[in-house]
């Protein structure tokens, strides 16, 4: 039986413990990016673990990443669609 393979995110973004992995699919519409977050910690023994929940204590670094993943992926977009603009212009 073959395993299959753990896809991998195209990039990371991280600020502290709050991560963003940035997912490239291709469709028949083009590229499209999706994004997942997770908070990383130590647990009890020390091992590292990850949820998707967030505190409250958590939630600007959370507005931070998302940001920094949104820049991302329209710098990557840009890269690969020079020509195509943006509906959202950042100033």
């Amino acid at each position: 039986m073959a395993t299959k393979q753990k896809q991998k995110p195209l990039q990371e973004v991280r600020i502290g413990s709050i991560k963003a992995a940035l997912w490239q699919n291709q469709t028949d519409n083009g590229t499209r990016f999706n994004v997942t977050f997770q908070r990383i910690y130590r647990d009890g023994e020390g091992k590292w673990q990850s949820t998707d929940s967030f505190g409250r204590d958590d939630l600007l670094l959370l507005a931070r990443v998302a940001e920094r993943a949104f820049d991302t992926i329209h710098e990557l977009k840009q890269e690969r669609e020079p020509t195509s603009t943006s509906s959202v212009e950042r100033k």
